[in-house]
């Protein structure tokens, strides 16, 4: 096969192009500029996609002994992932970037340009394994190393995207074996540290970087009975199950702390409640898509009469963070008040802080089935939708 081996400059996605190299494939190297002013993306192991990310990834593609070439997809990661983080906080929401790049850009933009040059996939560094059925039909399934698993990132990959995704590291049974096989391969980036946080803030203040793109403005911090408790400069630099920094005037009844509930951008209100506000029993979303078959051609759940696509309730695991423990849930596809059709989940344990904008992802055993952008939550507390 013709293999486009996305490489970001770090030790995952180069082992992924040394393993489809030596699985006999002709393998081309690309790496993705993602700014205009690359310089500015790193600061230590924070952001990533810089100058220096460039010249590691060309190091190792030379390794290799493969073609490389650098890709500018600034102007639509900018349009894509920067300008939807920041109208999803205006419209008081909390985005996931990765996710958004991930569909958009590496898996949408990136596989279009690739199939369009004659390659037949695209090979990351990212832990996740595709498992083929006897029918032929692809499903993404999580990494053999726990640790590692980035199948939750990649829950918004569709069937066609899955056709053409190639993760040579997802049957790794751990992160130091990569390291190690960087090192005997000669790679320089072999003890190379992961990046974290949001790539296009590498000092990690998102609050001030939202402030310089989204005018703040004064407005009330409430109770969920709507009484006025303090003040704020800004409700976008506010999220969901936040504690800190609220500077509220009035203390509670109970004495207790409160935390960011709800944020209300029509009314540029924050509203505040004690911990247990935060548990979650329901959440829902329209915006979902399924990883390979979904649950009805899947033989997991039957369809549902009352809709077109609408299907049944089923038995499954929802996991709304990259890193968080995935809780037994039933999910379901049905129409809503505005006859719309969403997927909704519920949960057996209640979830805690889970914010609208964020990601649930649907998982059946380590299989990822499907995923949404929740839209709206129901409180384990008082029932009521946020």
């Amino acid at each position: 096969m013709k293999v486009l081996a996305a490489m970001s400059g770090g030790v995952d996605s180069a082992v992924a192009a040394a393993r489809a190299v030596d699985a006999g494939h002709d393998v081309v190297g690309v790496h993705l500029a993602l700014s205009r002013m690359p310089g500015t993306l790193r600061s230590g192991a924070r952001g990533c996609c810089t100058i220096e990310d460039s010249l590691d990834a060309r190091r190792a593609a030379e390794r290799l002994g493969i073609p490389f070439y650098v890709w500018d997809f600034s102007e639509r990661f900018r349009d894509d992932v920067i300008d939807d983080f920041i109208a999803e906080y205006a419209a008081g929401r909390t985005p996931n970037p990765c996710m958004r790049c991930n569909e958009r850009i590496k898996f949408a933009a990136v596989l279009e340009k690739a199939l369009a040059l004659g390659f037949d996939a695209v090979a990351t560094g990212h832990y996740a394994h595709i498992v083929t059925d006897e029918a032929g039909h692809r499903e993404l399934h999580r990494a053999s190393d726990e640790a590692k698993d980035q199948s939750y990132v990649l829950g918004v990959l569709t069937s066609e995207q899955l056709a053409h995704a190639m993760f040579p590291l997802g049957t790794t049974p751990s992160k130091a074996v990569v390291r190690a096989e960087a090192s005997e391969r000669g790679l320089t980036v072999a003890q190379k540290p992961d990046s974290h946080d949001i790539c296009f803030i590498p000092d990690g203040d998102t609050r001030g970087w939202l402030a310089d793109r989204i005018p703040p403005a004064a407005g009330a911090i409430v109770d969920r009975e709507g009484t006025q408790v303090g003040a704020h400069e800004g409700a976008t630099s506010f999220t969901v199950g936040q504690r800190r920094g609220l500077n509220l005037g009035v203390p509670a009844p109970d004495g207790r702390p409160r935390f960011v509930l709800e944020v209300r951008p029509r009314s540029n209100e924050v509203v505040v409640g004690p911990r247990e506000a935060l548990a979650v029993r329901e959440l829902a979303g329209a915006r979902f898509t399924w990883a390979g078959l979904d649950p009805v051609a899947s033989g997991i759940a039957v369809a549902d009469a009352s809709a077109p696509d609408a299907v049944a309730e089923f038995a499954c695991e929802v996991q709304v963070r990259a890193h968080a423990d995935p809780v037994p849930a039933r999910a379901r596809v049905a129409e809503n008040d505005e006859a719309v059709l969403e997927l909704g989940v519920t949960v057996d344990e209640p979830l805690d802080g889970v914010a609208p904008g964020q990601t649930a992802v649907i998982y059946v055993g380590t299989r990822v089935l499907g995923q949404c952008t929740i839209d709206r939550t129901v409180s384990a507390v008082t029932a009521t939708a946020s």
